[in-house]
C-alpha cells in the first residue's frame, strides 16, 4: 500500500513539474512577444522613426533658411575691409560664426531626408537660387541692387547701410523661424528656429542702438 502511494505521489509531482515548466516557458515567450511588438523597439526601428520624424514645414524651413543665411554671411564678409566701426565689424564676425555652422547643419538634414540642398552657383539675391527651388518673396532677402550698393560703400556710409539692411534681414529670419516653431515637427529644426529667434532678436536690438548712435 505504501509503495503504491509513493508511486502515485511521484507521478503527481512529476506532472506538476512539467506543468510549471510549460507555464514558465509561456511567460517567457509572452515577454519576448511584448518586446518585439514595440514595447521596447529595436535600435534600427528607432533610427528609422527618427529619420522620418519631419514634415513639409521642416523641409521648407531648411531650404529657405540656407540661402537666407548665406546672404547674411556674404553681407557680413564685406564688413572686414569696409566698415569703420569696430562694433560693426565685431557684429559681422559674430553673424558669420553663428550662421555658417547652421548652414552646414541644415544641409545635413536635407541630405538625410533625401531633399534638395539649395545650391550656391545661381544665387541671384532677388529670391532665386540654384537647386531647383525658389525663394522669391522671402522675408528680409536683399536684391542685387541692394547688395551692389553695400559692396560699393565704405566707412560710415557702409556702417549705416549694413546695419539698416541687416536689421531687415534678421527680421525676415525671425519671421521664418517663428513659422518653423509653430508648424515644424523635427525637434532639432524647431530648436534651431528657437535659437535664431533668440539670437537675432537680440542682434536687432543691438543694431538699432548702433543706428541710433549713428543718427545722433
Amino acid at each position: 500500500m505504501t509503495s503504491t502511494r509513493t508511486v502515485v505521489r511521484r507521478a503527481a509531482l512529476a506532472a506538476s513539474a512539467v506543468t510549471a515548466a510549460l507555464v514558465l516557458a509561456a511567460c517567457a515567450g509572452g515577454d519576448h512577444a511584448d518586446t518585439a511588438s514595440g514595447t521596447h523597439p529595436s535600435p534600427s526601428t528607432s533610427a528609422d522613426a527618427t529619420a522620418v520624424a519631419h514634415n513639409a514645414q521642416d523641409v521648407s524651413f531648411a531650404q529657405g533658411m540656407i540661402p537666407h543665411h548665406r546672404q547674411a554671411v556674404e553681407m557680413a564678409g564685406l564688413a572686414a575691409d569696409r566698415a569703420s566701426s569696430t562694433r560693426v565689424k565685431d557684429l559681422a564676425t559674430r553673424i558669420e560664426k553663428a550662421q555658417a555652422p547652421e548652414i552646414r547643419t541644415m544641409s545635413g538634414w536635407l541630405k538625410a531626408w533625401g531633399e534638395d540642398v539649395p545650391g550656391t552657383d545661381a544665387m541671384d539675391h532677388s529670391g532665386g537660387h540654384g537647386g531647383g527651388s525658389s525663394t522669391a518673396g522671402m522675408a528680409g532677402m536683399m536684391d542685387q541692387k541692394d547688395m551692389d550698393k553695400l559692396a560699393k560703400s565704405s566707412a560710415k556710409a557702409f556702417d549705416s547701410l549694413f546695419l539698416t539692411m541687416m536689421v531687415e534681414h534678421h527680421e525676415g529670419a525671425v519671421e521664418m523661424a517663428e513659422a518653423e516653431k509653430a508648424k515644424g515637427k523635427y525637434a532639432p529644426a524647431t530648436d534651431l528656429a528657437d535659437d535664431v529667434v533668440t539670437a537675432q532678436t537680440a542682434e536687432i536690438e543691438e543694431m538699432n542702438k548702433l543706428l541710433g548712435k549713428s543718427a545722433g
